[in-house]
């Protein structure tokens, strides 16, 4: 049995919709009760990819509302609140019992609710002698948004720059790192499994690491443990890896154009929470949601476009075929004389036929749906390039560089402004020697297209950063110079700068996260993560130097990217399933799932936070 987090996380919703009782086998309530839900925006995120208005319906709730808008009161129903444990959020619940808006309140926070919080809302509601209108007050442990089975999203935003704001202090890091354990520990509490952790040395990864395994180990001692792992659960199949990596571990893949059918859906029509709109034929708008209750999109969204198109062709063929096929069965256009003898035949014809309609009305609709979505994919496509920007920067990837015409004529020709600074930024990031007069063309070119080059001055430094690094590190002395200089500058982020270019570089075809996560899954001694940090939250402290005797190999692997995840890493991840023995399964998740666009632009926040780059006006040169 894999773990399924989409799953798990389903039944622990539908469970609270149900006011906490336990589900018969059916996965409904033994008792139909009717009920409200209120929530909050954070907590709709959560549920809108795995329930929809019908499930709401067969589960009892006939009415949901918005926790801050204005509502009526319902009486003689019990209203399930599933809300963030917010000051904000608890004062209108105190509001709204104190105004007695509902017969009990099932109160459900997304996360731990602090002590603190709890006084406030007992005393709050004494004090208005609603106190017995509070049923039951749940942690759910939920503050993480489920897109597919092995995918989720911690739905914090912003954090690379939060991460890497070179004027961030220490207390706003460890918060940052604070919320980004407590998200973690909310998907392990679901999955209800304790993990062995690694990660590379030093930087977000380790911060993260260490508080979670400290969060994991306090809460193993404590009574109401939730990692009760009951029926031989743990024995029975093995514990998983949990591998955190930060978003500098391998920046280029977080920037890079896609040719695949998912990373190009969310890059270019803005994929979100499982939902995309494009324009259809009569000016209007349509809406779709691409999930795993579709199929085409289950079976075919890891592929390139150009198959994608062919293979809604060939649905479509098939369809027309099966669609001639009934209505030859069903007597259309058989010009023989009727005389009665073959009716049970023909009425069994009939059966058969009307039987068949609604599944080929419901593969009509999905053929119909793909069809627009690719018809909106080839227009932008043909528009902006995109599949040209893809090759060169893979191609840029593998050799390491570029001619410099080519990468001229790519910055003068079609794209937008953001395809062109991306293209830019993979030159910087895929090119060993930088060569000076080549940058300076590059940035008149950003110029003239005028986008916002703070970005690329950004990764510049960090690069130029990066080779004075290299270049220094036989003279120690100047070597912690500037060491000292780039940790006052970039706060975090220098660890993973001086694991040097080698990971920015990620020459071969597989991405280094993926590289890295199949090496930690054997398990086999390797040079190139000995060196990780080795946690287990089930072994005794004094042995977590790796004495604990969960070596590996490991079926099952839980990879999360600190600074924002992508569909080009969990494509790869999904891959790396079916392209060998030892892990069998892998969740990926991340601090939020990001296109190559809005990365950079978080990259030209950090730029303009250290005074670079920007918009330059066409009179002065480039803004150095």
């Amino acid at each position: 049995m894999a773990l399924n987090l989409r799953q798990k996380q389903t039944e622990c919703i539908i469970r609270m919709l149900n006011l906490n009782q336990p589900l018969n086998p059916s996965g409904t309530a033994n008792e139909e009760v009717y009920k409200i839900l209120i929530y909050d925006t954070f907590c709709q995120n959560i549920l809108s990819p795995l329930i929809n208005v019908k499930d709401l319906r067969k589960h009892g709730v006939t009415l949901y509302f918005l926790i801050d808008k204005d509502r009526r009161p319902v009486h003689d129903v019990p209203a399930v609140y599933f809300v963030q444990p917010t000051e904000s959020n608890l004062q209108r619940i105190i509001a709204d019992a104190s105004r007695s808006l509902y017969d009990t309140f099932h109160l459900n926070f997304s996360s731990s609710i602090p002590r603190k919080l709890l006084e406030e809302l007992a005393s709050g509601t004494l004090k208005s002698a609603s106190v017995d209108k509070v049923s039951k007050v749940h942690d759910q442990y939920l503050e993480f948004v489920t897109l597919e089975d092995n995918l989720f999203s911690l739905a914090q935003q912003s954090t690379y720059v939060q991460m890497n704001d070179p004027s961030a202090g220490d207390k706003e890091i460890e918060e940052i790192i604070e919320r980004v354990a407590s998200g973690l520990f909310c998907v392990l509490v679901t999955l209800g499994v304790v993990p062995v952790i690694r990660c590379p040395r030093g930087g977000p990864a380790e911060m993260v690491a260490s508080l979670l395994d400290q969060k994991l180990r306090d809460h193993l001692l404590s009574k109401n443990n939730l990692f009760t792992e009951g029926g031989g659960f743990m024995s029975s199949f093995q514990r998983p890896l949990l591998c955190i990596f930060d978003r500098n571990f391998e920046l280029s893949v977080g920037i890079q154009h896609d040719f695949r059918y998912r990373p190009l859906v969310h890059d270019v029509l803005d994929l979100k929470l499982n939902r995309l709109t494009v324009q259809a034929e009569k000016g209007g708008k349509k809406s779709f949601d691409l999930d795993s209750a579709d199929p085409f999109w289950s079976a075919n969204s890891s592929l390139e476009f150009p198959e994608v198109a062919v293979e809604i062709e060939t649905q479509l063929n098939k369809y027309k075929r099966d669609v001639e096929e009934v209505n030859k069965r069903t007597g259309g256009g058989s010009g023989t004389e009727f005389d009665g003898t073959d009716l049970i035949g023909n009425t069994k014809h009939l059966m058969n036929a009307v039987n068949s309609l609604p599944e080929l009305t419901e593969r009509k609709q999905v053929i119909d749906k793909h069809t627009n979505i690719a018809t909106a994919l080839l227009g932008q496509i043909k528009e902006r390039s995109i599949d040209a920007f893809t090759k060169k920067e893979s191609e840029m990837m593998m050799r390491g560089g570029i001619d410099r015409a080519e990468l001229m004529a790519t910055l003068k020709g079609k794209g937008t402004k953001m395809d062109k600074l991306r293209f830019a930024i993979m030159y910087l990031i895929s090119t060993e020697t930088i060569n000076q007069s080549e940058v300076e063309s590059v940035e008149a070119a950003l110029n003239e297209a005028e986008a916002d080059t703070s970005a690329f001055q950004y990764v510049k430094k960090i690069k130029s950063l990066n080779v004075s690094l290299a270049a220094s590190s036989a003279n120690s002395a100047s070597r912690s110079n500037i060491v000292d200089w780039a940790e006052k500058l970039y706060g975090q982020s220098i660890s993973a700068v001086t694991a040097g270019v080698k990971n920015l570089l990620s020459s071969d075809q597989q991405l280094a996260v993926t590289r890295t996560v199949e090496a930690l899954t054997e398990g086999k001694p390797n040079p190139e993560i000995d060196s990780y940090l080795f946690l287990d939250p089930r072994a005794p402290k004094s042995s977590s130097s790796g004495g604990s005797h969960v070596k590996g190999p490991f079926r099952e692997a839980i990879v999360f990217m600190i600074g924002g995840g992508n569909y080009v890493e969990y494509g790869s991840l999904q891959e790396l399933t079916q392209r060998q023995l030892t892990v069998k399964n892998v969740i990926y998740g991340a601090t939020e799932i990001l296109t190559g666009g809005e990365l950079v632009e978080q990259l030209g926040l950090l730029g303009k936070k250290m005074g670079l780059g920007g918009l330059v006006a066409s009179t002065s040169s480039s803004g150095h």
